[in-house]
């Protein structure tokens, strides 16, 4: 008898430390950080949260809709129907988390005002960041668009560009590293932190916080409602997370919840 009960406390403290496991996708900063700050929370919760870190915004899609990674942290929205638009897959939002004022950086100029006739301009070559790009640049008068509420617009829809910008549509992540070669970049903040940017001191205009690109946690159909996620979704919005992204990021992430 005593040695059946020995292996049943055995079996029961097994089943107390076992967890459930998640393996997301993020990108470096600040979505990996976020994800690690979080990590130990939902270790109590009995979630095991491995933190995948990739550098572009294709694979993680392409990763969670096969079925390789359980989410994704590092898209807004309008990417994400975007994506699921072209690409055919049908891949949820489980919460929202952030917004990260999208911003336009020199090494040239220090404010817009002084582009020259003829600068080169350097955007995302994605759709929904590059239309951000080209309607935070038209609401700030360096060029009009056709319709200033599409965010779809590319340089084809300028109709007003009286410095004669010259755009250049480069993968995100190349963005901060051509800076010094162009005469401004919109940038994407997982992308500028990295690169030594600070969206509040050093971005010649950002956007505001009503901004409709806010970051989120991204799932599949048949696994968004899990019990492992659902905890993941209510650690990210807590109260020690928003503290924690207000204290770190000063201002350049803006929690949403």
């Amino acid at each position: 008898m005593k040695k059946l009960l020995a292996v049943l406390a055995a079996v029961l403290a097994f089943g107390a430390q076992a967890a459930d496991k998640l393996t997301v996708a993020a990108t470096a900063v600040p979505h990996a950080e976020i994800l690690e700050f979080v990590k130990p929370t939902l270790a109590k919760q009995g979630v095991d949260l491995d933190v995948k870190v990739f550098t572009d915004y294709v694979q993680p899609n392409i990763q969670v809709a096969e079925k390789r990674l359980d989410a994704n942290f590092f898209q807004h929205k309008p990417y994400l129907d975007e994506f699921n638009s072209g690409r055919g897959t049908n891949l949820v939002t489980v919460v929202g988390v952030h917004i990260e004022p999208f911003g336009a950086y020199s090494s040239k100029v220090k404010k817009l005002a002084d582009l020259k006739d003829g600068a080169t301009v350097a955007i995302p070559n994605d759709a929904t960041n590059g239309g951000r790009a080209l309607l935070l640049l038209d609401k700030a008068g360096v060029i009009g668009l056709k319709d200033d509420k599409n965010i779809l617009s590319t340089p084809k829809d300028i109709v007003r560009n009286p410095k004669h910008l010259k755009f250049k549509e480069l993968e995100a992540a190349m963005l901060p590293r051509v800076l010094s070669e162009v005469d401004l970049a919109l940038i994407n903040t997982n992308y500028a932190l990295p690169a030594k940017l600070n969206p509040i001191k050093d971005a010649l205009v950002i956007e505001d916080t009503q901004s409709p690109y806010v970051n989120i946690l991204v799932a599949r159909p048949d696994n968004k409602d899990s019990a492992a996620m659902k905890k993941l979704a209510a650690v990210l919005t807590s109260a020690e997370t928003k503290k924690f992204i207000q204290d770190k990021y000063q201002g350049a992430l803006v929690p949403v919840f």
